[in-house]
């Protein structure tokens, strides 16, 4: 009888230990060290965006601790401004040129840009176009030998010393219907949007895309889209900025890149009124020339070359 009661009770301490080891890992584990899923590389030295003074239009130039990146070209009739920009900030080569969509407010300045700097890599939205402008600057990219990619909702592109641009739209599957026959084009709803990760930071960036682009990203990376900085959609427009987008990025900071007395009325006063409701900073280039944020990765500042935040 005791023989087999010592077997009992030493089976009860074999299953008893079985199960203490299937419980949860303590936290210094091993196991648990390792980085969760999407997680990027440590912020190296500092990053700067500058929001360029370029009238109407758009350019934002991105110098991380390796490379230098350049988004949007703005107008036509402000290519001089752009030049001007570029040079005063010290910019003789761009790494990455990356055009959100084929508007001439976007694209105008890519004759300066491909003719007077160095330029690696040019990324756009991979929708076909007709503009003149659009055609120009893809026959001075084949005839440079330039490298031209199409970003879609997925991609993640390296911006050198821990910084890195993830991209929410457009889907591949708008820019198959894109390439269509026949297919009628909304240029923007069909911006390249994504957001800067350096460290803590994040910037997001926004094109044109206008509430009918905002509502998909938001159903699809909702829980992704956070970001202390927003630069603000199609200039500000009313019919930018959602609601719902608005809520899922949470921004602290809005950034406007407009031209003074504007035919369009940018930045729009009902975005202004959403803005100001949500506590944001708000700086515009119109007002406060170009803006520039510096980051460790970890806080950040702001600052205008002219002017207050509204």
């Amino acid at each position: 009888m005791r023989k087999k009661i010592g077997m009992i009770l030493g089976a009860v301490l074999l299953v008893a230990a079985l199960l203490a080891g299937c419980g949860k890992a303590p936290a210094d584990t091993a196991a648990s060290s390792q980085p969760a899923a999407g997680t990027t590389a440590a912020a190296q030295g500092n990053l700067v965006v500058k929001m360029l003074n370029v009238g109407q239009g758009d350019a934002i130039l991105i110098q991380t601790p390796a490379q230098t990146v350049l988004i949007d070209t703005s107008d036509l009739d402000e290519r001089d401004k752009l030049r001007q920009e570029l040079k005063k900030a010290g910019v003789t080569k761009i790494d990455k040129v990356i055009l959100t969509h084929p508007h001439a407010d976007h694209i105008g300045g890519m004759e300066v840009v491909l003719s007077e700097f160095e330029v690696k890599e040019v990324y756009d939205n991979g929708m076909p176009s007709t503009s003149k402008i659009y055609l120009g600057y893809m026959k001075q990219l084949k005839a440079k030998g330039i490298a031209h990619k199409a970003l879609k909702a997925g991609d993640v592109l390296d911006f050198g010393g821990g910084a890195s641009f993830h991209v929410y739209a457009p889907t591949e599957s708008h820019q198959q219907e894109g390439r269509q026959k026949g297919y009628k084009h909304d240029p923007n709803n069909e911006s390249v949007v994504g957001k800067l990760v350096f460290g803590e930071f994040a910037m997001m960036f926004t094109g044109d895309a206008e509430k009918k682009e905002e509502e998909p990203i938001v159903g699809g990376f909702g829980g992704e889209l956070k970001a202390q900085v927003l630069k603000a959609g199609h200039h500000g427009s009313k019919t930018s900025s959602s609601k719902e987008f608005l809520r899922a990025v949470q921004p602290e900071t809005a950034l406007i890149s407009c031209g003074a007395g504007n035919d369009y009325g940018h930045p729009h006063k009902e975005t202004m009124k959403k803005y100001k409701a949500l506590h944001l900073k708000i700086f515009e280039t119109d007002k406060n020339g170009t803006i520039t944020v510096s980051t460790d990765g970890k806080t950040y500042t702001v600052t205008p070359e002219q002017g207050e935040q509204q």
